[in-house]
């Protein structure tokens, strides 16, 4: 199981993280997280449930990742493995996660999955996400697996999608003309964009659109 303690700084002020593996007594406040990181006009049926949660932790432990700020949980990562055919690109975020309660979870696969990712608005600015998604670099590297994929979503993309396709979005994204709150983290993160999914999501921002990024293991 991963536990893993250190310090991240708020300005100046040195503040003690622990990221370990979450368990039922996280979930009425992982659930509350996903209400403040997914407000409207994103669906609150997506929001986690205890069934699902409740899955995560049976199925893939090592894959259900959360974050502490002194004491505080602030986010939550969460993956399952899946045999990824890298010729077959598309799929949806509820047929690929089977529909977040990961009953499809295979330990004979390839690729650790992303299903979410997420960090109370308050503490964004103090880098969790990418701690948490390094630290799950380290779950594919322990699992000897191939690669980490997951679909990002384009939030800012519903501004332009008048003038500019989902992969000109993308492009211009990867060059830095255009900075999304999403594909512009996971980049920082070190994932490398492989393509567009259509209709990964019901998203309205990203008009259903998503892109799908990996990080392939060094060690394979």
């Amino acid at each position: 199981m991963y536990r893993s303690e250190f310090y991240v700084f708020d300005k100046e002020q040195p503040v003690p993280v622990i990221i370990r593996n979450y368990s039922k007594q996280d979930f009425d406040d992982l659930i509350k997280i996903q209400s403040e990181c997914f407000p409207p006009p994103f669906p609150s049926e997506l929001w986690w449930n205890n069934e699902q949660l409740s899955n995560h932790v049976a199925l893939f432990p090592e894959g259900a990742l959360c974050i502490e700020v002194d004491g505080e949980l602030a986010g939550s990562l969460t993956g399952l493995i899946i045999d990824f055919d890298p010729s077959n690109k598309n799929h949806t975020w509820e047929e690929i996660t089977d529909h977040g309660y990961i009953r499809n979870h295979n330990p004979r696969g390839n690729t650790l999955y992303i299903v979410d990712i997420s960090v109370r608005p308050r503490y964004r600015k103090l880098g969790l996400g990418k701690l948490m998604m390094h630290a799950m670099y380290h779950v594919v590297i322990e699992e000897g697996l191939e690669r980490l994929l997951g679909g990002g979503r384009m939030p800012g993309y519903h501004k332009t999608a008048n003038h500019m396709t989902p992969e000109e979005y993308l492009a211009s994204t990867i060059k830095g003309n255009i900075k999304d709150p999403v594909i512009t983290f996971l980049l920082r993160c070190g994932r490398v964009p492989v393509g567009i999914v259509e209709n990964y999501l019901e998203d309205e921002e990203s008009c259903n659109y998503a892109a799908l990024l990996e990080w392939k293991n060094p060690f394979k």
